[in-house]
């Protein structure tokens, strides 16, 4: 069966784990998260990817295998992710599924050209804040590109998309009225509203919407690092609906960037090594530094599992 999904679009840390949450709620909407190994294996490649090693990747990816997802062998490239999403379908028996996707969703035009899409964006304040927390980053300065290269190729896509196929959601809103929000969510989608989909604090570890969450960068940010965040940020902040600070625009110097890229691997190295301790991180790094497979997969499901505790 073919279908039109919608693909919930936006970067990591903007609120998409609570929205797919509180959609995945809805009686007639199905959501399966983090769908980016469809995505990644078509960046740079004209064609569709080599269906073999596409496979083996899937079968060592443990946020594929945690989906249960059943591979056909006799499926194309784009019929093969159309079924995945068809038994995200059929385990609720419900008409319409969305999909998250962080990144490469440009690519989402070359299998379902026909698809909707919910854009979610959140302060890219908070967002460079929110990425040193997971150790993606040492500093704002690294950690907001995660949210430029999302925006970006958004600007970039959504020229080619009608208006009619395109929702935009801001975390914010989301978070402060969340009610409203949903409602117009739920139309976009061509479902009636729901009041379950505010449930979700009874099924996951996820609290119900704080406010308190919004901003957080006006009290846990220093002033020098919302001068770098705006500064990198540019003309992007005001496009999507969000005000300066008031602080001097002030870009780093060279000798500052040299200072703000060492501190990011620094920053990581460490937050890394914590994570995971002293000789899972050097098996994990010797391991992929050397491409040895069979260690790789031998440390696989301890690194799955502190990964997956990681995104709780």
């Amino acid at each position: 069966m073919e279908f039109s999904p919608i693909f919930l679009v936006g970067a990591e840390r903007s609120g998409t784990t609570v929205f797919r949450l509180m959609l995945d709620q809805h009686p007639d909407i199905s959501v399966c998260s983090e769908f980016e190994y469809i995505v990644d294996s078509l960046v740079g490649c004209d064609g569709w990817p080599d269906l073999a090693a596409f496979h083996h990747r899937l079968r060592s990816n443990w946020i594929f295998q945690e989906h249960g997802f059943e591979i056909d062998p006799l499926l194309s490239y784009p019929e093969l992710a159309n079924s995945f999403l068809e038994q995200v379908r059929q385990r609720k028996n419900v008409c319409q599924v969305v999909a998250v996707v962080h990144r490469n969703f440009d690519q989402l035009q070359r299998i379902w050209p026909n698809a909707r899409y919910i854009h979610i964006v959140r302060d890219p304040r908070d967002v460079a804040k929110s990425v040193i927390g997971m150790g993606w980053a040492g500093n704002v300065w690294h950690g907001v590109r995660f949210w430029i290269e999302a925006e970006e190729m958004w600007n970039h896509m959504q020229s080619k998309i009608s208006s009619d196929r395109i929702i935009e959601v801001k975390y914010e809103d989301l978070i402060s009225s969340s009610e409203s929000v949903l409602k117009r969510v739920c139309q976009f989608a061509g479902v009636d509203y729901d009041s379950r989909m505010l449930d979700y604090p009874t099924t996951t570890t996820y609290s119900k919407p704080n406010p308190n969450l919004i901003h957080q960068w006006r009290r846990k940010l220093q002033p020098r690092e919302i001068e770098l965040v705006e500064a990198r940020v540019g003309a992007l902040l005001p496009q999507r609906g969000y005000e300066l600070s008031g602080q001097p625009i002030s870009y780093p110097s060279l000798p500052e960037q040299l200072w703000l890229k060492i501190e990011d691997k620094v920053g990581c190295l460490n937050h890394r090594l914590h994570q995971l301790g002293f000789w899972l991180f050097i098996g994990e790094y010797i391991s992929r530094k050397f491409n040895i497979k069979p260690w790789q997969h031998q440390l696989e499901p301890q690194l799955a599992a502190i990964w997956r505790s990681s995104l709780k």
